[in-house]
């Protein structure tokens, strides 16, 4: 029987969140509505939302655009298996990717999360070379401080060392990895010689390189140079190996471009897509590839592509990707990006001289303080909360990525918010 009271202690002592423990040992705060930048809490007390809930909700909440796409879809039907069957939706949401992506990714799997995204992504690259009569190349090259996702697959192409999935590394595939690039403005040449070495040594067993452009998320914030990319991706070419880019949490316009890639003019062989896919209304990830390597696959054995997920192309959730792409073309996001940008600078520079504070970055709708040492969540949150805004740090990172609709007031509160708070923290 539901009720409109959010039991806490229930979900304190019986439901997993996020990286925690059970029961819980940091306080979860109930959220009873959300509209725009806002979210409301069970006590009435309103947050302005510097997360956009971990990159997805990039229109805002409760956006009566989206939420008429999902009324209208669930009239006609709310799921199909896609399994010998197929719907408008799918088909619909397929050429808008095409058309906005860059022009050699011409084929799509649909998947229902950015990890399983990254795993069907790893899954072509390998079959791709077994049908190329390769299969020698069967490991991947990463970068430290790589993160990309939580599953098996994924996991095992995070960073080994300071990621977050070291537990598990004498069960995970064993893949080959480089130093990360600096982090920062400029071009080091001596980062992509590094790539370069491993490639030169082990291209006969790598079948790609995957990387996430420009911005490395959970794995550090680390925002750095596009020439590195530029540089990637010829040496993918030289050595005859597959580029595979994790735009799950930088495309859609967070970093100023529709897709990261975009400010290296490059194209990968592969790309992952995914949470602000659907504006954030619900789980919808996409794996792209180009024509070469769907059709090797197809006229190799098995003859199929071993992948097929229950909730695959939800009609759902493709027609909230759907309205939200329609929505954000139809947008200023580059002007608003762009302002977000500017105000974060603006704003944030001044942390840079608290003695806490390691290193301050901005990229297009990304906004992060690097501290000494790792903060403490539960207090630094709490503190976030009093003054009416919802930021989520973790380990040594108090970062934010707003919807792009967010008004300059609300965002100078969120950073004003920043600057008090790791000024406090010791």
């Amino acid at each position: 029987m539901s009720s409109d009271k959010i039991d806490t202690k229930f979900d304190q002592q019986h439901i997993w969140h996020p990286y925690t423990s059970l029961p819980a040992n940091i306080k979860a705060y109930p959220v009873a509505s959300a509209n725009g930048v806002r979210l409301k809490l069970q006590d009435g007390r309103e947050l302005i939302d510097g997360m956009a809930s971990w990159w997805c909700a990039i229109h805002g909440y409760n956006h009566p655009v989206l939420n008429q796409a999902i009324k209208d879809q669930t009239d006609k039907m709310a799921h199909v298996m896609f399994g010998g069957l197929t719907h408008q939706p799918a088909i619909e949401l397929a050429k808008k990717l095409i058309s906005i992506t860059p022009a050699s990714l011409q084929n799509i799997f649909f998947a229902d999360s950015g990890s399983v995204a990254v795993e069907v992504a790893i899954k072509l690259a390998l079959q791709y070379w077994q049908a190329k009569n390769k299969p020698a190349k069967n490991k991947l090259l990463s970068l430290k401080h790589a993160y990309h996702g939580d599953t098996f697959g994924a996991m095992a192409i995070c960073d080994p060392v300071n990621g977050m999935h070291s537990l598990f590394s004498n069960v995970l595939a064993q893949h080959y990895f480089v130093d990360a690039p600096y982090c920062g403005e400029e071009f080091h040449e001596d980062d992509i010689k590094k790539v370069k070495q491993q490639l030169e040594q082990h291209h006969k067993n790598i079948a790609a390189l995957i990387l996430e452009p420009l911005v490395q998320g959970a794995g550090g914030m680390r925002i750095y140079n596009p020439e590195y990319l530029t540089q990637a991706r010829k040496l993918c070419d030289e050595y005859d190996v597959l580029l595979i880019t994790d735009e799950i949490a930088t495309g859609f316009g967070r970093t100023g471009t529709m897709f990261a890639c975009e400010q290296a003019d490059i194209s990968p062989d592969i790309m992952c897509v995914g949470k602000a896919l659907t504006g954030g209304m619900m789980s919808l990830a996409a794996t792209l590839m180009t024509k070469e390597i769907s059709q090797t696959i197809s006229q190799a054995k098995p003859g199929v592509f071993m992948h097929g997920p229950t909730f695959m192309a939800n009609p759902l959730a493709c027609a909230a990707a759907n309205a939200s792409i329609d929505l954000l073309l139809s947008s200023n996001w580059q002007e608003n990006v762009l302002r977000i940008e500017k105000t974060l600078k603006d704003n944030l520079t001044e942390c840079s001289d608290l003695e806490q504070v390691k290193d301050v970055r901005v990229k297009g709708a990304i906004g992060v303080i690097e501290t000494h040492k790792p903060v403490d969540q539960a207090w630094m949150t709490q503190e976030f909360v009093k003054r009416g805004v919802w930021v989520r740090p973790f380990s040594n990172l108090v970062y934010i990525m707003p919807a792009y609709v967010i008004n300059n007031d609300d965002l100078v509160k969120i950073t004003s918010s920043m600057y008090e708070i790791v000024s406090q923290q010791l």
